[in-house]
């Protein structure tokens, strides 16, 4: 499979510059997850003995991906403990049998969770099948899975959230199972400053329980969609189960296509400012009401370079409603620039970069330029610098090649430290004591995942998978934090820690997603040929 480049000088400036530079499991009982009860007599003089404490919580010392590994791919098993054996097994569930025998490895003492952590390598165990790790004195792992395409499931479940999250329309039975509903949210809506202007803002995905639709988390949601489009597009199928499945039209961008609707109707017809929200408040005589909130230059801008995104890419499917959108991506545009003092020049740079792209013109180009020359110390932490920044690599409009390379540069010292860091943490990614940074780490490896596109690294794409893992369960709480995945789901333990309920989290998850799935392809496709 062949991997696309940002652009024609891409490729010759990475060169110059790298060559200068928990519960029961079927027959796998997991170690200590039983509550063992003690029914000797108690002599207690004729007193009432009281029992006031919470029994610990005991988890597997054998830490694995509770989903899975690829036939292909690397398999790490984390074992913790301070004395530990020489070797581990693997049994095959059906059989119950020892199928592999492999070496415990010390890796030493985690300072971030305080233990000590060994590793397990079965890499090249290759068979297929549903397993279960065991070693002498700390028991054994859940079961997970062997496959050539572990993560599957995983990859749909997590783009149909949003059809699960659409606003306003009916979700059948057949296509959205227990999330299925009436359609939500239809009635007119009124100005929050001014009840007498009614708007139609019908559509788009709720972010939260109350139906609220906010414009900047859908444009972000949709900025992270198209990123994954652009870069591993060939994996998105038209046969996800949503309604417009089987159209010749990927189901991700029929998805993102749903939201560009609303957004639209979110857009004054008169002035091109965007309004920020749409929430519902309940009322005792009508059920609930609408309201829009005021036009904010937050809305307005990350409106502009979404919608043009969307357009430069969607061109190919429906050409009239890509120019509607671009339309109003440059009146968005347009509007924020008579209000300069109130709009962060991180989005507007980022907005200029996409209407660039999309058009060519000479005043995006400038303001591009302008930005890019005046900050020396690009900061590619922040989501809008560094979405611009790949959309000018990405460009086939003209563009400054010094610009370019200072900007290739910058990615690759970036997503370095991130593999560096990675890679010295025990568990293989900087997970936190809490384990309450996924959102960066998801972030992180949005940003890994775009380097490793342009320059196809086997460190990086370790590290991406390596992430992929630990949001599996291979962390020190035991937790899945994916939806319906894994032995000890986050649901269980608290429902607020998921990835997949969150638009725009589950957009960067997908990032994560499209990268492993597309490589697994690529290995698989090395193998049989």
């Amino acid at each position: 499979m062949k991997k696309k480049y940002f652009s024609s000088i891409a490729p010759v400036l990475l060169c110059a510059v790298l060559l200068s530079g928990c519960t029961e499991t079927g027959n796998a009982p997991a170690s200590g997850d039983g509550q063992q009860t003690q029914e000797d007599e108690i002599v207690s003089l004729g007193l009432t003995p009281e029992f006031d404490y919470e029994v610990p919580l005991n988890l597997p010392n054998i830490i694995v991906d509770q989903v899975g590994y690829a036939v292909h791919s690397n398999k790490i098993a984390v074992f913790r403990g301070e004395t530990l054996p020489d070797t581990y097994e693997l049994i095959d569930v059906e059989t119950g049998k020892v199928v592999y025998t492999g070496s415990i490895k010390e890796k030493g003492y985690n300072e971030t969770t305080g233990e000590q952590i060994s590793y397990g390598d079965f890499t090249d165990y290759k068979t297929e099948g549903s397993y279960y790790l065991q070693a002498e004195m700390i028991g054994q792992s859940y079961v997970f899975v062997i496959s050539e395409d572990p993560y599957g499931i995983l990859f749909d479940s997590a783009l149909k959230q949003y059809y699960y999250s659409r606003c306003g329309l009916t979700l059948s039975t057949e296509l959205a199972g227990d999330a299925a509903h009436n359609a939500c949210h239809t009635k007119t809506a009124e100005l929050k400053e001014d009840t007498s202007v009614q708007l139609d803002v019908s559509g788009g995905w709720h972010i939260d329980e109350n139906g609220t639709r906010k414009v900047t988390d859908g444009c972000r949601s949709v900025n992270n969609l198209l990123l994954s489009y652009e870069l591993y597009g060939d994996i998105f199928t038209d046969d996800t189960g949503i309604p417009e499945s089987g159209n010749g039209i990927p189901d991700l961008m029929d998805e993102v296509k749903y939201e560009a609707d609303w957004l639209l109707k979110m857009q004054d017809a008169t002035s091109g400012a965007v309004y920020s929200s749409v929430s519902a408040i309940e009322d005792s005589d009508t059920s609930y009401r609408l309201y829009v909130e005021a036009v904010t230059m937050d809305a307005t801008i990350q409106f502009a370079a979404t919608m043009a995104k969307f357009s430069y890419l969607y061109q190919t499917y429906d050409r009239e409603f890509a120019t509607i959108c671009l339309k109003a991506a440059d009146r968005a545009y347009r509007y924020a620039g008579q209000y300069l003092d109130d709009v962060s020049p991180e989005e507007y740079f980022h907005a200029a970069a996409e209407l660039y792209r999309a058009t060519g013109a000479f005043q995006y180009r400038e303001t591009v330029h302008r930005y890019l020359n005046g900050e020396a110390g690009l900061n590619l932490d922040n989501d809008y610098v560094f979405w611009g920044s790949v959309v000018y690599l990405s460009t086939k409009q003209q563009v400054d090649v010094n610009l370019c390379e200072t900007l290739i540069t910058r990615l690759l010292a970036d997503v370095e430290q991130i593999s560096y860091d990675s890679k010295k943490s025990k568990y293989l990614t900087e997970g936190n004591k809490e384990q309450d940074n996924n959102c960066e780490l998801l972030r992180k490896m949005v940003r890994l995942a775009v380097v490793d596109h342009i320059i196809t690294n086997h460190e990086y794409m370790m590290v991406l998978e390596n992430h992929l893992h630990y949001f599996l369960g291979r962390n020190a709480a035991c937790i899945s934090y994916l939806d319906n995945a894994g032995s000890r789901n986050y649901m269980s333990v608290d429902a607020r820690m998921g990835i997949m309920k969150q638009i725009d989290h589950d957009a960067e998850l997908i990032v994560l997603l499209s990268a492993v799935q597309d490589n697994l392809r690529t290995v698989e496709e090395s193998n049989t040929e």
